[in-house]
């Protein structure tokens, strides 16, 4: 599956369609102008890992935060909150022919048997291109549409992450915004690998009330450099990894650091 661009993107998307998860609720909600509007955010995809003479080797695409945001440091999808308004707007031209969501293999089947379902992936859809846009200059025409992920609940920000999975051949430059310290590329065969995982200890608080926890986590060695990933940017590549190749990580072992 990790041999050739078709057999990849095919494979991905008929893996992904396999989820209905509801979404219906999502519309209404949106709508009505709740506080604690749902996040979306795009778990992108590339066919190299920033040498074109290695040939194609998918890659997951993420954003290291800056210093300037929370969490600074951590690896995360781009993406954010929606913007009711503007993301409506925008989920409209994502459907029209040629552009993203009308591009997906799935789309004529979800707006006839699942019209409510439809609308939210559309918005959340929006949202997650919008915010790439904003966060890495991401150009939402050149992302191919491959299907949503279960979603992930913030038990601390009480708020819940709807991932959208996308690929972009075309654009190999990004230009991160504030936000990002800078992009960070992860092969996926380096992500089944199993040796690579392990555990991250990590407190918060302080005095009596600091708390201290361990968490299952990847480490990306990349030249001298390495990288983190755990959290809910785990869960959500861990789902995808579970969903498409049947991967599970092994236990977490000794701490990372």
């Amino acid at each position: 599956m990790l041999s050739d661009r078709q057999t990849f993107l095919s494979g991905v998307g008929n893996q992904l369609a396999r989820w209905e998860g509801p979404l219906e609720w999502l519309t209404p909600r949106i709508g009505s102008g709740e506080a604690g509007l749902p996040s979306s955010v795009l778990l992108l995809m590339g066919p190299h890992c920033g040498d074109r003479s290695e040939g194609f080797r998918p890659c997951l695409i993420l954003n290291k935060r800056s210093r300037r945001v929370s969490q600074p440091g951590d690896l995360c999808c781009p993406g954010g909150s929606v913007s009711p308004q503007a993301d409506s707007y925008l989920a409209k031209v994502l459907g029209l022919p040629g552009f993203p969501l009308s591009r997906w293999t799935h789309w004529r089947a979800w707006r006839q048997r699942r019209p409510k379902a439809a609308r939210s992936l559309g918005l959340l859809l929006a949202t997650s291109l919008r915010e790439s846009f904003e966060e890495m200059r991401l150009n939402p025409l050149s992302v191919t549409f491959l299907g949503p992920l279960p979603p992930q609940r913030l038990i601390m920000f009480k708020r819940m992450i709807f991932p959208m999975v996308g690929w972009t051949d075309r654009q190999q430059r990004f230009f991160p915004n504030w936000e990002v310290d800078k992009i960070v590329r992860i092969p996926i065969d380096a992500l089944l690998t199993p040796d690579h995982y392990g555990r991250y200890r990590f407190g918060y608080g302080k005095g009596a009330e600091r708390v201290v926890k361990d968490y299952p986590c990847f480490t990306h060695h990349s030249g001298r450099e390495t990288e983190l990933l755990w959290g809910a940017t785990y869960r959500i590549v861990m789902t995808f990894l579970e969903m498409v190749f049947g991967f599970a990580p092994p236990d977490p072992g000794e701490g990372v650091r």
